[in-house]
C-alpha cells in the first residue's frame, strides 16, 4: 500500500488507460470506480496483474462503491457519454451533467479533503459543476482538456518541422473545444518561436487541425474518441500535483479576476502542484489574442447558464 491514493471515476477508454499509466508509474494505489457491474473489477485485476511487469508496487482495485474513494488524495472524473461522429462536445452536455453532478455529490460525501481534475466533456462546463455540487475552493478542482490540446499542438507542430516532440513547448488558452486559443506567439522549438520557423498560412492550418483534433480521431475511430493522449494528459497533471512538480501547464481553472473575467472556467496557464492551482499565470496578451479568448469564454458561460 502507497501513502497516495486516486481515484478514477468512470472505467471506461479514458478512465482505464489512467489508471493503467498510474500503476505504471507506481505514483499511487488506484481506485477505478464505475456503475457497470464486473467492468471496473476486470479491468482493475488486469491492469494489477501486469504490475509485477512494470516492477511497480501500485495496488489497482475496481469497484462500484463509492465508498472505496475514501482517503483519495486526488479523483479524476471521467464518467460520462463519449462523442460520437457529428456531436460536438456541447451535444453532450445535458446527458454529462447528470452523470458529472451525481458523482461530485459522491466526491462531496466520500472524499472531501481531495483535489478533483474534470475530464467529462465540456470539460469547463463539467468543472464548474463539479465546483458548484461540491463547494470546494476553486484551487481543488480543475479540468484537464488544455494539456491535452497543447500535446496535439505540439505533435501537430513537430511532424511540420520533422523535429522531435520533446523540444517544443506550447500554450493554449480558452475553453477545451472549438473555440480554443492556440498560441502561436508562445509556443517554441527549443526556444525559438514557431512563428520564425513556420509561415502563417502553415501555422494557421496546424491551429485548425489541432481545435478539431478530437473530432478527426472520433471520425476515424466511428465508434468512440480519444483516449491515449486524454489519459497522458490526466497523468501529467497528477503526477504534477502528487509529486508537488510546480509544472506550469494549461489547464482549466476558475478565473476570479485574471484575465478580466469572474467565475468562469477557461483554459490558462497555471502552476499545478500539492496544493492543486498554486497559481495562474496572467499572460500580457495581443488585442487578436485577448479577443478570442474572451469569445471562447463567453461560450463556456452561455453553456454554463444552459444548466443553471
Amino acid at each position: 500500500m502507497k501513502e497516495r491514493k486516486v481515484s478514477v471515476i468512470g472505467a471506461g477508454n479514458v478512465g482505464a488507460t489512467t489508471a493503467q499509466l498510474l500503476a505504471m508509474g507506481g505514483l499511487c494505489d488506484v481506485v477505478l470506480f464505475d456503475i457497470v457491474d464486473g467492468m471496473p473489477q476486470g479491468k482493475a485485476l488486469d491492469i494489477s496483474e501486469a504490475c509485477p511487469l512494470w516492477n511497480s508496487s501500485a495496488t489497482v482495485f475496481g469497484t462500484n462503491d463509492y465508498a472505496a474513494i475514501k482517503g483519495s488524495d486526488i479523483v479524476v472524473v471521467t464518467a460520462g457519454m463519449a462523442r460520437k461522429p457529428g456531436m460536438s462536445r456541447d451535444d453532450l452536455l445535458k446527458i454529462n451533467a447528470g452523470i458529472v453532478s451525481g458523482a461530485a455529490a459522491e466526491i462531496l460525501k466520500h472524499a472531501p479533503d481531495s483535489i478533483v481534475i474534470a475530464v467529462t466533456n465540456p470539460m469547463d462546463v463539467m468543472a464548474h459543476l463539479v465546483l458548484k455540487t461540491t463547494g470546494f475552493k476553486p484551487n481543488r478542482v480543475m479540468g484537464m482538456g488544455g494539456v491535452l490540446d497543447a500535446a496535439r499542438f505540439c505533435s501537430f507542430v513537430a511532424a511540420e518541422l520533422k523535429v522531435s516532440p520533446e523540444v517544443i513547448n506550447s500554450m493554449l488558452m480558452g475553453g477545451h473545444g472549438d473555440q480554443m486559443v492556440p498560441l502561436p506567439r508562445f509556443t517554441t522549438v527549443r526556444g525559438i518561436p514557431v512563428t520564425e520557423l513556420l509561415p502563417k498560412e502553415k501555422i494557421d492550418a496546424i491551429v485548425e487541425r489541432t481545435r478539431n483534433g478530437g473530432a478527426e480521431i472520433v471520425a476515424l475511430l466511428k465508434t468512440g474518441s480519444a483516449y491515449y493522449a486524454p489519459a497522458a494528459s490526466i497523468y501529467e497533471m497528477v503526477k504534477s500535483i502528487l509529486l508537488d512538480e510546480r509544472k506550469v501547464l494549461p489547464v482549466s481553472c476558475c478565473l476570479e479576476g485574471q484575465y478580466g473575467v469572474d467565475h468562469v472556467y477557461a483554459g490558462v496557464p497555471a502552476v499545478l502542484g500539492s496544493g492543486g492551482v498554486e497559481k495562474i499565470i496572467e499572460l500580457k496578451l495581443n488585442d487578436d489574442e485577448m479577443s478570442a479568448f474572451m469569445k471562447s469564454v463567453n461560450a463556456v458561460r452561455e453553456l454554463v447558464k444552459s444548466i443553471s
